[in-house]
């Protein structure tokens, strides 16, 4: 069986709205379950694929903020 979970992951969201995809989310986070992560990940690189160079180094820069220690 060739499972693809980016394809799950976008088929089980696709239609939702905004505040879904806040809700799933926040639940992922509040969860804190490492199999959630992928989902996620899926979220960050669906956003990215679109965003513009400007909301890219934006992202980046506040990663960069957060991770600085």
């Amino acid at each position: 069986m060739d499972f693809q979970i980016r394809q799950a992951i976008t088929a089980n969201v696709s239609g939702s709205d905004a505040a879904e995809f806040q809700d799933i989310v926040n639940d992922a986070i509040t969860r804190g379950e490492e199999h959630l992560l992928p989902g996620l990940g899926v979220f960050l690189e669906t956003w990215w694929q679109s965003a513009t160079e400007q909301e890219r180094t934006q992202f980046a820069e506040q990663l960069a903020k957060k991770f600085a220690h």
